[in-house]
């Protein structure tokens, strides 16, 4: 009598397997998604008023830095050498454009001399001291004549913890070097890996720099690039010890409009990390104003030209000075 043999049913263990485990991993995702939802942090950052841009084509995001110290102990003050000064003031404006054209990271150096709604023409920082986010977002769009969509804010310490979380990032210096006593900022050329509290000294160095405010908006783009390859690399995506640290250092060191959530946040870090552009806004020269400080005067020509590129969704120019 011939022997039956007995089935096969690896085939179906495996589908249960694979079942089982995509059933994990959408409940892990899921979880994460409205946890993070549940942490993010708000502000008002956008009012309607009259004369306001009209939407363009694709997507604005407003990304501000703030220099704010009321959240540093006098410890924390000392160690990443940002001073005492009181008050809120923004280290870093950029603009993200995205849609069938772009990225574009377009940086606002914070010196620009722009009219503030209400308060006559200062820079551009001034707006963030005196009205907060609201009359930041609204100066912005009155300079540039952009209408934007999304608001987020990060802190010195916010950044300092995010950078951190990822084990930090790596940062190729300048030939030269980079020595800033102000900012604490230490460096010899070549690359390397900086931690939070380097890495912020190497972002605000600007008095040691012969290009003073327009070199520090550089290295702060070069700083934005480093964050944004490295969250999205595997190694920090795919490790639940990498990923979720990472998050939560994230969602306590942003601040983001009402209208943004965590799905509109995950979209705009995957945009950063690849951008087809990254310019500063052209600059005609850099004259003293009294009362005000030195400050930077657009090239309004070619500053036009570049914000009609990013209105209409249209290929940004090149200008010899960026």
């Amino acid at each position: 009598m011939k022997a039956t043999r007995p089935r096969r049913r690896w085939p179906r263990r495996v589908a249960l397997t694979l079942l089982v485990v995509l059933i994990v991993l959408a409940a892990y995702i899921t979880g994460l998604y409205f946890w993070a939802g549940s942490r993010l942090q708000t502000t008002d950052a956008f009012s309607d008023y009259d004369g306001r841009p009209a939407a363009g084509a694709g997507t604005n995001w407003l990304l501000v830095g703030s220099d704010s110290r009321e959240n540093l102990t006098p410890e924390q003050r000392k160690e990443l050498h940002v001073g005492n000064d009181e008050g809120n003031r923004t280290d870093t404006i950029m603009v993200l454009h995205y849609g069938e054209s772009g990225p574009y990271l377009v940086s606002i150096p914070r010196d620009s001399y722009v009219s503030i709604p209400g308060h006559g023409k200062n820079k551009v920082n001034y707006a963030y001291s005196v009205g907060g986010a609201k009359l930041l977002t609204q100066t912005v769009e009155q300079a540039t004549g952009l209408r934007l969509d999304h608001y987020a804010e990060v802190s010195f310490l916010g950044l300092v913890d995010v950078v951190d979380s990822l084990g930090g990032v790596e940062i190729c210096v300048a030939d030269g070097g980079l020595h800033d006593e102000k900012s604490g900022a230490d460096f010899d050329a070549g690359c390397q890996t900086m931690n939070g509290t380097q890495a912020l000294q190497y972002a605000r160095a600007r008095y040691s720099d012969p290009n003073g405010d327009l070199g520090r908006v550089k290295r702060q783009q070069q700083l934005v690039d480093a964050i944004a390859h490295k969250a999205l690399s595997l190694r920090v995506l795919v490790p639940p010890w990498k990923l979720v640290p990472f998050m939560s250092a994230s969602l306590d060191a942003l601040t983001v409009d009402p209208d943004t959530g965590v799905a509109a946040l995950a979209n705009m870090g995957v945009k950063m990390s690849d951008p087809a552009g990254t310019t500063t806004v052209p600059v005609g020269s850099e004259p003293y104003v009294s009362g005000v400080g030195d400050v930077v005067m657009w090239n309004e020509s070619e500053a036009e030209q570049l914000f009609t590129a990013l209105r209409e969704d249209d290929t940004i120019p090149t200008f010899d000075s960026n």
